[in-house]
């Protein structure tokens, strides 16, 4: 009996051992044949979307990073596909680390407050020193110094846009100046990239600070009035990154006029009109989403600055946001 039970262990453990030896040589030959059908990663090919970009074709654009972000290439491309206001305070603000939340929406004069008083001062000054001028020199000189600061209120009067492109280049003088247009673009492009709408241009030019992204469809719903909540939702945010980004990185806003502007526009170009309580949570809402996006990816955001400080063109750009540990 004993003999009998160890033969039968011993073929047990025989035909194991055996099995074992063959699975393991198939596991080889199966192993191998595997490594060698293994497909292998899909190659990045970026000249369609080079293309799209030069072309500034819009769609063609989105396509090509929706490709891309199919092949695990542009993963932030459209990460943030859900967009979808809620009510927000004040103390939200506040708490994500937007400074002076209470004072977003009120325009900032202090661009122009400089430039006026900076006129209105060295006017007078010269005309005081003027007045030193021997004979009727003394007399007229100092009139037609004084006469400057007139002309420049009734400039703007006459043309507002005219007065801005002075206080604008004006405002270059501001040691933050630089930093804060490239942080408020930035953003804009950043948002506008993490959300799905495509960029097809940008400035940081004095005067003429901008991101191009409306593609036609969108354009044709702006300019008929039906635009419905989920695109004014989409388009609120991108409109109010770029006060976020400040509000998160100075004391007060200064480049919120124009945002501003362009928000309320867009509100008056939708399908339903909402009321003023709706219109200012909507602008509340838009910079907490977009300040919560920044943060969430901040070394993409500094990344593209330094991008778009040395004016990189958009594909640069996009390879910054993907890549932010690459330094060009």
């Amino acid at each position: 009996m004993v003999a009998s039970l160890t033969s039968v262990l011993h073929l047990r453990l025989t035909t194991s051992s055996v099995l074992h030896r063959r699975s393991g040589s198939r596991g080889l030959r199966v192993g191998k044949c595997y490594a060698e059908a293994l497909p292998t990663a899909p190659q990045i090919n970026l000249e369609t979307l080079q293309t799209a970009i030069s072309k500034k074709d819009a769609d063609a654009v989105k396509e090509a990073l929706d490709l891309l972000s199919q092949n695990e290439w542009a993963k932030k491309w459209n990460s943030q596909p859900y967009v979808s206001r809620r009510t927000t305070s004040l103390r939200e603000l506040t708490t994500l680390g937007i400074q002076n939340a209470e004072n977003l929406a009120i325009p900032s004069v202090r661009n122009d407050a400089a430039f006026l008083f900076t006129v209105v001062g060295t006017t007078g000054f010269l005309g005081v020193l003027a007045g030193q001028l021997p004979g009727d020199w003394g007399f007229f000189v100092p009139y037609l110094i004084g006469s400057i600061s007139l002309i420049v209120l009734a400039v703007g009067s006459i043309s507002p846009g005219l007065l801005q492109a002075g206080i604008g280049a004006f405002s270059a003088f501001f040691p933050d100046y630089q930093d804060r247009i490239t942080s408020h673009e930035a953003a804009h492009f950043l948002v506008a990239y993490l959300v799905g709408l495509p960029i097809l241009d940008y400035s940081l030019d004095i005067g003429k600070e901008h991101i191009n992204l409306l593609n036609e469809r969108l354009q044709k719903l702006i300019y008929s009035g039906q635009l419905d909540d989920k695109e004014l939702d989409r388009l609120a945010v991108v409109c109010m990154a770029g006060l976020a980004a400040e509000g998160l990185r100075y004391d007060k806003v200064v480049g919120q006029s124009a945002d501003l502007f362009t928000l309320q526009r867009l509100i008056n170009r939708t399908k339903a009109q909402i009321s003023k309580e709706q219109q200012q949570n909507l602008t509340r809402w838009a910079v907490l989403f977009a300040a919560s996006l920044l943060k969430n990816n901040r070394a993409a955001h500094e990344a593209l600055m330094a991008a778009m400080a040395r004016k990189a063109p958009v594909m640069e750009c996009i390879e910054a946001i993907e890549n932010p540990g690459e330094k060009k």
